[in-house]
């Protein structure tokens, strides 16, 4: 099932959208949000398959934001405003759906959604040989920072936010999850050795009573993450 969320500046457009969706199979509307900031904070830790965005929102353009997610996510732009139609195509939006649209309208645009959702799925699925990637993009302050992948040493849980320690540059600390980082990185070289931290096993210097040594950091094996950290690292 696909996830979604609804990002639009009037309430009663997105219960439209909220309606709408609970009458389609398939789908999920997480939430629903009013402000582009909101939106973006929840998808630091929470992404999504799906956005329904508005183009016409306060401070912020559907436009612009649409340029700040990840290119997987797909964007189905609803808007009361014909003339952004042709800008829509250059963020590669999934449809254009203009207000006021009818059911019949928004399923024809859920069933493309759909169809695009699929195709990545399957693409992702079959390039099992695929090079992994060589960096990877963070949102920071509301832009996006690139992290080079064999920068990366260990990842630090704090709280709601975690530390991305790099053998080049300072720490950079982001607003994600735990697991939304693990989905990031490639499973090859990545594994999780505590609640609080992930480690690059090629950076790996030595193992000495539970603690992982990487350069001057000593980091601990938790109980419940130990036999599969010393399965991957004695592979």
């Amino acid at each position: 099932m696909m996830t979604a969320i609804a990002l639009d500046d009037e309430s009663p457009a997105l219960d439209i959208i909220q309606a709408f969706c609970g009458r389609v199979d398939g789908i999920d509307l997480l939430k629903t949000f009013t402000r582009t900031g909101e939106a973006k904070l929840y998808l630091e830790s929470n992404p999504v398959d799906l956005i329904f965005l508005d183009i016409n929102m306060p401070r912020e353009s559907g436009l612009a934001f649409a340029r700040s997610v990840p290119s997987q996510t797909l964007v189905i732009f609803t808007t009361a405003y014909s003339e952004f139609a042709a800008e829509s195509y250059e963020v590669e939006a999934v449809d254009y759906l203009l207000k006021p649209f009818t059911m019949e309208r928004f399923e024809k645009s859920i069933q493309r959604a759909q169809a695009r959702w699929q195709t990545l799925r399957q693409t992702g699925v079959d390039r099992s040989d695929e090079a992994e990637p060589a960096c990877l993009y963070f949102r920071v302050d509301y832009g996006l920072v690139k992290i080079m992948v064999a920068d990366i040493l260990f990842v630090e849980g704090l709280d709601n936010y975690l530390k991305i320690h790099r053998s080049k540059g300072h720490p950079l600390v982001v607003r994600l999850t735990m697991k939304a980082m693990l989905d990031k990185l490639p499973a090859t070289n990545f594994v999780r050795i505590h609640r609080s931290f992930i480690v690059a096993l090629d950076k790996i210097e030595s193992i000495r009573s539970k603690m992982v040594f990487i350069g001057a950091d000593e980091l601990p094996i938790g109980s419940s993450y130990e036999k599969e950290f010393f399965s991957r690292f004695t592979r």
